[in-house]
């Protein structure tokens, strides 16, 4: 039975730190303690206006080849999870793939929201498993920050710009991705929308931008909440399951950075004490499908994921998505 193995992780994100503080100071009707008691979140990344999803996406993909101890003509798969792409037309993948120089590589974006990266995921091993691809590169990619309304408390204090990403190749030996787990509800897709740029507004107009139709908008908070916190338990379960492990034998739990709350409610369901949920939600924000995959990296590189640790990475977003990956370091 082939199997898949992680050989190198990488991150990256902008420089520019908008603080809670600098939203308060922009005229926005909030302070840091309410942001931070409903949210955790302290600070978030900005992309500078010359930058696009791309460009954040190759600074991952350098450190997780330079990780894998690979080079881009080495890749033959590219698969860019995104709900910002550069252009609709081609992918972001496909803008990844010329900088990069590996005109060998198939290169495509997906679309699963704040799910992205574990949806790669399994779309990468599909390939690897059945042999189409010897090495792919997974990442998810997003400049969050271009989707917002400024004036709507409620959406513009949750989301920043990043990137994540990871090398797979087909193999045993360590760092073994046990398994992912990928699920989707389009008929509640309209609980966190982001309506402008696709073919039922098109083309834009003055009227549409009026309307709010080109910026993110969350129509329930409280729901989502509730639905998230119930499909990252439900998929969590569904990982130590399919694997015959239990709950208490996960070292780490690096869920999509949604909301600290969230993290508190699945543990508290799950009878998994803080400790063991990977944080980066204070320090960056909710960055979509490049939550899971920047903090994965990061557990990596600092140790905190060690040899034999069992990792689940729980993701949900709009759609709906959700979903999970067991990794095996």
């Amino acid at each position: 039975m082939k199997r898949i193995r992680i050989l190198g992780t990488g991150s990256y994100v902008p420089p520019k730190v908008l603080t809670n503080f600098d939203l308060q100071a922009m005229g926005l009707d909030t302070t840091d303690e309410w942001i931070t008691q409903r949210t955790g979140v302290r600070e978030r990344r900005i992309a500078a206006p010359d930058v696009n999803t791309s460009d954040l996406a190759y600074q991952a993909a350098i450190q997780a080849l330079d990780m894998a101890g690979m080079t881009a003509k080495e890749l033959d798969l590219i698969v860019l999870a995104t709900v910002t792409p550069d252009t609709c037309c081609p992918a972001a993948a496909n803008w990844l793939q010329a900088r990069l120089d590996a005109p060998q590589a198939v290169t495509f974006d997906i679309t699963a929201a704040c799910s992205g990266f574990v949806f790669a995921l399994n779309v990468a091993s599909q390939y690897l498993l059945a042999g189409f691809s010897k090495n792919a590169l997974v990442i998810g990619a997003e400049v969050m920050t271009r989707t917002l309304n400024w004036k709507d408390r409620k959406t513009c204090i949750l989301w920043g710009d990043g990137a994540g990403a990871a090398i797979l190749a087909a193999g045993k030996g360590e760092h073994q991705l046990l398994s992912t787990h990928v699920h989707t509800d389009g008929a509640n897709g309209q609980d966190l929308l982001l309506p402008g740029g696709g073919s039922s507004t098109t083309p834009i107009s003055h009227e549409s931008v009026d309307k709010g139709l080109h910026t993110l908008n969350l129509i329930e908070a409280n729901m989502s909440f509730k639905v998230a916190v119930r499909h990252f338990v439900d998929s969590i379960k569904e990982a130590v399951q399919h694997n015959q492990v239990a709950v208490e034998d996960i070292d780490w739990f690096i869920p999509h950075q949604a909301n600290l709350r969230m993290f508190q409610s699945i543990g508290k369901t799950l009878k998994v004490p803080m400790e063991k949920f990977y944080v980066t939600i204070h320090k960056y924000g909710n960055i979509s499908s490049a939550s899971c995959a920047i903090a994965f990296d990061e557990a990596v590189r600092d140790g905190s994921i060690k040899k034999d640790h069992l990792v689940c990475l729980p993701v949900f977003g709009g759609g709906l998505t959700w979903g999970s990956a067991l990794v095996r370091w």
